[in-house]
């Protein structure tokens, strides 16, 4: 069997991955890619497949850098069925939808640009009446059922613990009497988060696909609740709003559990918490609809004290774009959620051009950051950003809150690969920066001494029972190249500039010189790989 790489190779966004058994062709994941405009350019390239060949899709959660770009896949040709937990089913009903509207808007706003520039129309990635065509694939499967697929190959999904219905594939292949597992972590979740169920835990598999995003670092021990009740607390008696860029689904649901039990026992003051997204009230309401996944203590909290945790007398909700516009006139500090989670579009833009340059305000991340995406530059400390083309000054507090991530971290994935009782033959490390990928891949040999490889985007891992071995696609293609060359260096030499900055002190002219010759040389790759992709 044959295993293709086709994203979230040494990046964390447009997951993807092609599995071939015979003349079966089986897509699991595919994502849209997010984050700087040299990523998202691969979302306008051809796949490197056959739309029209591929006989059915996986899909492990309804994320968009996990199913984004399926509204593309079917317009450019696939017939199959997609299989989904079913309340993926229903969040990809609302997620898909909304990403077309986006894709539109995108297009509109440079058309209007481009227009005044003679520049040629861009058409979006896919339309609204595509992404309703696509729901039409969606085919639901029940978590730890066997799905057989053909004769050779049957599926299980198994909880991933990331967001509700997320999932990790066990998939069992049999070609020529051998039958390989192979198994796909998905985004796997962090232990002990509200609402979401734990990680499930496998004890086999030959190969294992596992995600890495951070894979160099362990999430900071506090009690959650406490420390958002002291960010707030400060932000209120300053006057100013507190602002939180959230994931639509999952993160934004995790944020009012919290919110929820801080206001009940009067930890912090009894402002208003408003979600200011159309698509996270839409989410909110499937996961009241399936409280049935929900974990023990929720279910319990529902049970014997009929009180919700995704409900409070504070709560309001902002449908129009004229009631969110509004927001931004209040005079008593607030408390607003809004998406997009990286701050790279949606409403969170307003929110931010309009609290950004406020002192008394406050900005918490409370999800991961892609790079290139204006979140990343904001929790690395930009002290300027540019917002729908208007420069603002970042004098508002940044807080990076990764102990709310739904991720694992290093130590939790680790664990979770530690149950295995077989050691697996291979673990690829997918969904993952460099920096976060490597160090993963050192301790994994070093601790569980099985052997690693993290792939590029468009490699193939050729599977033949216990024996494996790659072949690598960026020769034929040198834009991937380009791309594993920008990616790398980036990860390794912005790494070494803030290494050197740390450790500078006083002024040191050499190492200033030196600081800023890795920048130029930096920005000389940058710049050739926006020409060559």
């Amino acid at each position: 069997m044959k295993l293709t790489f086709l994203g979230a190779a040494k990046i964390v966004t447009g997951s993807s991955y092609l599995l071939e058994v015979d003349t079966q062709k089986i897509l699991i994941d595919c994502g849209m890619f997010q984050g700087s405009k040299t990523i998202t350019a691969f979302n306008r390239r051809d796949f490197l497949y056959d739309p029209t060949a591929i006989d059915c899709v996986l899909l492990t959660h309804a994320h968009i850098d996990h199913s984004g770009l399926l509204p593309k896949l079917c317009k450019s040709g696939f017939k199959g069925p997609i299989y989904a937990t079913r309340v993926t089913n229903e969040l990809c009903g609302i997620m898909l939808p909304d990403s077309a509207h986006i894709q539109g808007f995108d297009a509109e706003i440079a058309n209007r640009k481009g227009k005044r520039a003679g520049k040629k129309p861009v058409e979006p990635l896919y339309t609204i009446e595509d992404a309703y065509a696509t729901l039409e694939h969606f085919s639901p499967v029940d978590y730890d059922q066997e799905l057989t697929l053909s004769p050779n190959v049957v599926v299980r999904f198994r909880d991933a613990g990331h967001i509700l219905g997320s999932a990790m594939l066990e998939i069992m292949v049999n070609e020529d009497g051998k039958t390989t597992k192979l198994v796909f972590s998905g985004d796997l979740g962090q232990p002990n988060q509200p609402i979401i169920k734990d990680p499930t835990f496998i004890d086999e598999a030959d190969y294992v696909i596992v995600e890495s995003t951070y894979g160099n670092r362990l999430h900071e021990e506090y009690d959650r609740e406490e420390h958002l009740a002291t960010i707030i607390n400060d932000s209120v008696a300053r006057g100013g709003n507190i602002i939180i860029p959230s994931f639509a689904v999952g993160r934004t649901q995790t944020m009012l559990y919290y919110l929820h039990n801080l206001l009940k026992a009067g930890k912090i003051p009894n402002i208003p918490v408003i979600i200011d997204s159309p698509l996270a009230i839409s989410a909110t309401d499937i996961f009241m609809r399936n409280t049935q996944d929900f974990d023990a203590e929720a279910k319990e909290m529902l049970k014997s004290t009929k009180d919700n945790p995704l409900q409070m007398p504070q709560l309001r909700f902002t449908r129009t774009a004229d009631e969110s516009k509004a927001l931004n006139s209040l005079n008593e500090p607030v408390i607003i959620i809004s998406a997009s989670g990286m701050a790279d579009a949606g409403r969170i833009l307003h929110h931010l051009k309009h609290n950004l340059w406020r002192p008394e305000s406050s900005i918490l991340f409370v999800g991961y950051q892609a790079q290139g995406s204006l979140g990343r530059r904001l929790v690395e400390g930009a002290s300027k950003v540019k917002i729908m083309g208007e420069e603002i000054s970042v004098r508002a507090t940044i807080y990076s809150l990764d102990g709310f991530s739904a991720h694992a971290d290093q130590e939790q994935l680790l664990t979770w690969l530690t149950y295995y009782k077989r050691k697996p033959v291979n673990i690829f490390l997918v969904h993952g920066e460099v920096e976060a990928s490597e160090p993963f891949a050192q301790l994994i040999k070093e601790k569980l001494d099985v052997s690693t490889y993290i792939p590029n985007f468009g490699d193939a891992a050729l599977l033949n029972g216990l024996e494996w071995n790659i072949e690598q696609a960026e020769v034929t293609d040198p834009a991937i190249r380009q791309l594993h060359e920008h990616l790398e260096l980036l990860d390794r030499e912005y790494g070494e500039y803030r290494t050197h900055l740390e450790q500078l002190g006083s002024a040191d002219n050499k190492k200033v010189g030196d600081i800023m010759r890795n920048l130029e040389k930096m920005q000389v790759y940058i710049n050739k790989l926006k020409k060559g992709v």
